[in-house]
């Protein structure tokens, strides 16, 4: 079967393509093997040396003939997919560019070794994916210190000369052909530079002065011939200017840009039938690209995996991230292969670098019955569905028709008051002070450009905003706060869904719109669909925390507090916008700060010990406690945990600068709470409480487990008993966090004095409420029959009983209801009290009735119809909890 595949294309070759006919004359010992059905060996005899070819160009050529017909057929027969035809074909250009760098270099300088010169593919060479008849498009790099060169003769000069002579023997045509045509022009500013380009002139303009165009470009390039090393080396300088963390959306525009530009400049290949530009219309190859390549600058800045130089890698990348649909993904890879595969029928034809179906009916039918269709007509019906899927997919990617916001005064009101801003006067003014560049960042000709483009859109997310007014105005502030607004107008541009999430932002959270203020690029972390999910769990995130590499501590400080700040930024978000349940939101947040003490806690342990070494069968163990221990913090939470060691306290470390355990232990808890405390460039992280800790503030700061074991049994009061019914080990071995639990679990489970707990619990609650009295009317914490309300019954039922213990607070709940402890209406309770605390210290940190437009969505957030409903469904949730304390307090003979 694959013989006979392999003879019925090369039958069609020599019938419908006069190049490969001309191949097939020229390489008897190919066809020989081609008729024998061994494509295989066909295959191995295009790269075998010829004997008779003795000078390196005449060798290339010989081995380009032999390859391009034997790659042919097969193509032709279907025995070969596209990426094998396409990787072997950019393999050959690898080898000959190698080939002709180095004879280019000994024929100058005999017996030199060929360094300091590299040839960078880009563009489909670079990715691998080369055409059947292409040129290749090298930038040439040359490092001044090792380029061999002739005594006396200035390292430009004797670049530009090796590049010379590679083009010659590269494209140099002759009775046998050529190698490769070789396009130079991709090289920065080429009207100007030399043809190859000293290594640090090359880094310092792709940093400071490329176009955002040449930024697309280097996502497919490489080192492919010379110094490889060098390219290398020149690649990992210039990531950055390709990979940004912040995206820049003025790239994808001038992407969108340059791909209008070219619709407009092959005008007569857009229209689907004869004559149509596979490579260059509407719905062809070069919109599969950029499609790939757009979706890759917004998110590969952040997510290595999408980075994949070859498009269908890209695509495949992409749907798997979830960064476009599956389907689209699937869709697009089809229709490229398609595509492509047509593209190389005819380009086989007559070895021209064409990508245009043949005008011409009879011309037309010849490429389909090479690619062995019935006629042209048949072509055609197989291309049609993909480039019109294609087309309609791309020019998605574009925003709606273009509109402009109104100069004239009263027109502009009118359109103020029509997208929702009750006060237009006052709207109206803030912009005129915007377009009269009243804010620094909105000085330039760029800024006023880009502010025009956005103020459609935003004023139309704004003024849908549950508070237009307020929005606007803390939008300003965050304007007022920026060097430049370019980028964030351009993004807010290009993502109109965008605007409108953050116009419920600026709206209701003033926690969030106050971290926009700061670190507007907040904003590009909401690009990401997952910014809307929940984050994974902790080991996912302490993996994505952790220190990487050779990287310095405080860079690792600097990057997680970034991190941190995005994944809580976006956790807010999700809560404002109703994505996610506040009781989802609360677990989220705590899984964010437990990994970040994860990968802060091993990186400072690890700076410590090269220091002072470790301490033998020592180890440093955390442990949570409140809502930290519960799993479930809100935004504004700080972390309450207690430091502890294993091992002999006696004991010394081994390092060059040993410490006793004790000082060694209390030392390290210092640098672990610096690193989860102080603020850095990148801003604060969290607060850490350690008052709970044994003896409180006047303790040591770490303690042995042992002598933590004694306290609890020996010195500890009723109330530590109770804090520590929602403590949770969370960092140090599993061993150690075992160790730990069963200290707790011994200390829970141990008898105790009813009349004293219920005693001490009445007391304590008392001493709260007098010395600590609730933040505002809606401060469901402190309130009386609130969340501390709801706490004290929990855990002194749970040591009363010594039963029910689970740091999570509604599984606590749900163990003691279960038992018949604690009355059923306790956990929608908690749930309820819980959901509302998350909310408000988002949307109103000050426990005061919130506005109308947060009322709303606290009460949404809640699960309630409205704001009077949630009212109503918070009072029965405090009887609730009232009626169980005074039960508890009506024991220890309290009214």
């Amino acid at each position: 079967m694959n013989a006979t595949a392999v003879r019925d294309a090369l039958e069609r070759a020599r019938a419908h393509a006069p190049f490969l006919r001309r191949m097939a004359g020229r390489e008897p010992a190919v066809v020989a093997a081609l008729e024998a059905g061994d494509l295989a060996g066909a295959l191995a005899l295009a790269g075998a040396p010829v004997e008779t070819e003795a000078t390196v160009a005449a060798q290339l050529r010989g081995e380009r003939r032999r390859l391009a017909l034997a790659l042919a057929v097969g193509d032709l027969s279907g025995l070969l997919p596209l990426e094998d035809v396409t990787r072997r074909l950019s393999d050959f250009a690898d080898r000959a560019l190698d080939r002709a760098i180095r004879a280019a270099i000994e024929e100058r300088t005999p017996g030199a070794e060929a360094q300091g010169f590299v040839a960078l593919a880009l563009g489909k060479h670079g990715s691998q994916e080369l055409n059947y008849s292409s040129d290749i498009d090298p930038i040439l790099i040359f490092d001044p210190e090792t380029l061999p060169r002739r005594p006396r003769e200035e390292p430009v000069e004797a670049a530009v000369r090796i590049a010379r002579r590679v083009v010659e023997l590269m494209q140099t045509l002759d009775g046998d052909g050529h190698v490769f045509r070789i396009d130079l022009r991709l090289r920065p500013s080429p009207e100007a530079t030399p043809l190859a380009l000293p290594e640090a002139a090359a880094i310092t303009y792709y940093e400071s002065s490329a176009l955002p165009w040449e930024r697309a470009a280097f996502i497919r390039a490489r080192a492919a011939a010379g110094d490889i090393a060098l390219g290398e080396r020149f690649l990992t300088a210039i990531r950055p200017f390709v990979w940004r963390r912040a995206l820049d959306f003025g790239a994808i525009g001038e992407i969108r840009a340059l791909s209008r530009r070219i619709r407009s400049h092959y005008q007569a290949g857009q229209r689907f039938g004869p004559g149509y530009d596979l490579k260059r219309g509407r719905g062809g190859i070069r919109e599969i690209e950029f499609f790939a390549q757009i979706h890759q600058l917004i998110h590969g800045g952040r997510e290595p995996a999408l980075r994949a130089p070859a498009t269908l890698d890209a695509l495949a990348a992409l749907g798997a991230g979830g960064r476009i649909g599956r389907e689209e993904a699937v869709m697009l890879a089809d229709a490229y292969r398609l595509f492509r595969t047509v593209e190389h029928r005819l380009q086989m034809v007559e070895d021209r670098q064409t990508h245009s179906l043949p005008g011409d009916a009879a011309a037309l039918d010849n490429v389909a019955r090479l690619d062995g269709r019935a006629d042209g007509a048949a072509l055609l019906d197989v291309l049609r569905g993909p480039v019109e899927r294609v087309g309609t997919l791309y020019d998605s990617l574009d925003p709606p028709g273009d509109r402009a916001l109104p100069t004239d005064h009263d027109a502009l009101l009118a359109a103020l008051s029509e997208a929702g801003f009750a006060d237009a006067e006052a709207a109206a003014t803030r912009i005129v002070q915007w377009r009269g560049g009243g804010a620094r960042a909105l000085r330039s000709a760029a800024a006023q450009a880009a502010l025009e483009a956005v103020l459609p859109g935003l004023v139309e997310a704004l003024g849908a905003a549950p508070d237009p007014g307020t929005a606007l105005n803390r939008f300003d502030a965050m304007v007022a706060k920026l060097p430049s607004a370019i980028n964030l107008f351009r993004l807010l541009e290009a993502r109109p869904q965008l605007a409108r999430l953050v116009g419920d932002v600026l709206s209701l959270a003033p926690t969030l719109a106050e971290m926009l203020g700061r670190r507007p690029e907040l904003i590009d972390g909401l690009i990401d669909a997952t910014a809307l999910r929940p984050p994974p769990a902790v080991p996912g995130l302490a993996a994505r925390f952790a220190r990487t590499g050779d990287e310095d501590y405080q860079a690792m400080l600097d990057r997680v507090r970034r991190a941190v700040g995005e994944l809580r930024f976006a956790q807010g978000v999700q809560l404002v916008s109703g994505s996610s349940d506040p009781l989802e939101v609360a677990g989220g947040y705590a899984r964010i700060a437990e990994a970040a003490l994860e990968a802060l806690g091993s990186a400072t342990v690890a700076e410590f010990e090269a220091v002072h070494g470790r301490v033998p069968d020592g180890e440093l163990v955390v442990l949570a406690l409140g809502r930290f221990g519960g799993g479930a913090l809100t935004h504004a939470s700080d972390l309450d945990i207690v430091y502890l060691f294993t091992g002999d306290h006696l004991a010394e470390s081994d390092g060059p600068k040993p410490l006793g355990a004790t000082q060694y232990f209390n030392r390290l808890a210092q640098r672990v709470t610096a690193a989860l405390s102080v603020a850095t460039a990148a801003g604060p992280l969290y607060e850490v409480d350690t008052r709970l800790r044994p003896s409180g503030g006047q303790g040591l700061l770490a303690v042995t487990l042992d002598s933590f074991a004694r306290y609890q049994r020996e010195g500890a009061w009723t109330w530590e008993h109770m804090a520590l019914a929602r403590a949770r080990p969370v960092f140090g071995s599993e061993a150690a966090r075992a160790a730990l639990g069963g200290i707790i679990a011994d200390t829970l489970g141990g008898e105790r004095d009813a009349a004293r707990l219920l005693a001490d619990a009445v007391k304590m609650r008392g001493d709260i409420a007098r010395h600590k009295p609730p933040a505002g009317p809606l401060d469901v914490k402190l309130l009386d029959g609130g969340l501390v309300d709801l706490e004290f019954v929990v855990h002194v039922t749970q040591l009363q009983h010594r039963t029910g213990f689970a740091p999570q607070l509604d599984e606590a709940i749900a163990r003691l209801t279960g038992a018949g402890l604690l009355p059923a209406a306790l956990l929608p309770a908690h749930d309820l009290l819980t959901r509302i605390l998350v909310a408000m210290r988002l949307m109103s940190p000050n426990a005061a009735e919130p506005p109308p437009p947060a009322r709303a969505a606290i009460a949404q957030a809640c699960g309630q119809a409205d704001w009077e409903a949630l009212l109503a469904a918070l009072d029965v949730a405090r009887q609730s909890v009232g009626e169980a304390w005074r039960r508890i307090a009506a024991q220890a003979g309290e009214e």
